[in-house]
């Protein structure tokens, strides 16, 4: 298990190390390298040194190293979840998901990477030709959340080689082995050295900060919160960087006149809880229609009073630990202010004695519709039920808010969902389905949710300048 920098191809040691903790006991498992300012600067010297090989390097060359990075996650996929569980606190079957869908994501890049499409045809004047091609952007600064710590790297990084740029890549210091296992993957891979450079920090500010006024950096692809996204960007408009972002989200849940009861309190369960609710697409604001709210909300507290918290590494357990105390905490005060605002808890709502950052599944209806937490991303297993009378009002709701990266919709026949679906302000939206994440789609959103997408064929773009050559 790597612990330490990986920078220009080499693991590098530093004196200064953290610990990494279990969430599920509060142990340490680990203890990582941090980064000095020195190291700062070797892992972009690294990054720009290779780019010009990396940019010249064959596409299906560069192709192949991601199916054998594809090929060598897959056949460590028990191990790598186990990890991912260990220092995420997920448990093992959410961890084994996030695996093989961080996986796809350096198959389908490594397919993409060979379709990167320009254009050629006559000018509309005649007197020369228009010939459009595609250019790596360069040396491009990754930065990842905790809560998918594999997927949040794999999207980010596939793409990018597959562009042909080379990237340092700053994991979360809540879950830096997984990070640093991939990195190891894509290095016995063949990845040449400081292709990929991998950095931990503490406090991350000040050498995002360097990084992002370093003119050998060109592109941020930035994964967290709207807050930090914010500053980021404006960090970024000194060197006129170009920046994806993927932030908050706010995600609504309708389930609408006529809608199948027990198919939306299913879709409730994977949409609600999966990753325990730390998820940026994570349901976050349901929206019943008075006919069914009594039904819905009966089956989905039964359903959610029943998932049985424990470690997540233990055969039993169906929500595992949340990140950290802090964010356990977090969730708690957010549950017990909507309370004191008027919400009724049918199930949960109680932080459990004893060790571990656990939290239960937990369902508060009757919310009303001024509730703080109706207004703010959870990230974690609460469910807030607010009744409507119609749809004109389960989209006003739904689109209130600053943020439109996902939504859900559940509806009696696909053109009634359709419909419902093309109202919402959202990047993205599953109908009749709990789930939308699939790396062949364009995951991203509108508003205060972020700029850009990945994955899909736009994901690849996200690393390319456009070139015009007038013929």
């Amino acid at each position: 298990m790597p612990t330490d920098l990986f920078i220009g191809g080499t693991w590098v040691e530093s004196p200064d190390r953290v610990p990494v903790l279990d969430p599920a006991t509060g142990a340490p498992i680990a203890s990582v390298s941090l980064a000095g300012d020195a190291d700062i600067t070797l892992a972009v010297e690294a990054a720009a040194d290779a780019a010009a090989p990396w940019a010249a390097t064959p596409p299906r060359d560069r192709a192949e190293l991601l199916r054998r990075a594809f090929e060598l996650m897959t056949q460590r996929g028990r191990a790598l979840a186990e990890l991912i569980t260990r220092e995420n606190g997920k448990v093992l079957a959410d961890a084994q998901a996030e695996v093989t869908y961080a996986a796809e994501f350096f198959r389908w890049f490594s397919e993409e990477a060979t379709r990167i499409r320009g254009d050629y045809r006559l000018a509309p004047s005649g007197d020369k030709h228009i010939v459009v091609t595609h250019d790596p952007i360069g040396v491009s600064l990754l930065v990842t959340p905790w809560n998918f710590p594999a997927a949040m790297v794999t999207r980010k990084i596939a793409p990018a080689l597959a562009a042909g740029c080379t990237v340092v890549l700053k994991p979360a210091l809540e879950t830096p082995l997984t990070a640093l296992a991939i990195a190891a993957v894509l290095e016995e891979a063949g990845v040449p050295a400081g292709v990929v450079n991998v950095v931990l920090a503490s406090p991350a500010g000040p050498p995002v900060r360097a990084m992002l006024r370093d003119a050998r950096v060109r592109h941020l692809s930035f994964t967290g919160s709207t807050g930090v996204g914010s500053h980021l960007l404006r960090e970024a408009a000194s060197q006129v960087l170009r920046c994806s972002m993927e932030l908050g989200g706010n995600a609504p849940f309708l389930v609408l006149e006529g809608a199948d009861v027990r198919a939306a309190v299913d879709g409730a369960l994977i949409a609600k809880l999966r990753n325990g609710g730390a998820a940026c697409t994570a349901a976050n604001r349901f929206y019943v229609h008075e006919s069914l709210a009594a039904e819905f909300t009966a089956n989905l507290s039964a359903a959610m009073a029943k998932l049985r918290c424990g470690p997540g590494l233990a055969g039993d357990s169906q929500l595992g630990a949340l990140a950290s105390p802090g964010e356990r905490d977090k969730v708690a005060a957010l549950v017990e202010q909507a309370i004191a605002e008027g919400a009724r808890p049918r199930a949960g709502a109680r932080t459990p004695e004893g060790p571990g950052a656990f939290y239960p599944a937990t369902v508060l209806d009757e919310v009303p519709r001024d509730a703080s937490i109706l207004g703010v991303e959870i990230f974690g297993p609460v469910a807030p039920i607010v009744t409507v009378s119609d749809e004109d009002e389960a989209v006003a709701l739904a689109n209130g808010t600053e943020f439109g990266l996902a939504g859900y919709v559940y509806a009696s026949d696909i053109g009634a969902g359709l419909r419902v679906a093309e109202r919402l302000s959202s990047g993205m939206v599953a109908v009749n389905r709990g789930t939308l994440s699939d790396p062949a789609a364009p995951f991203g959103g509108v508003k205060q949710s972020g700029l850009g997408r990945e994955g899909g064929l736009d994901g690849v773009h996200e690393f390319l300048e456009t070139k015009y050559i007038a013929v």
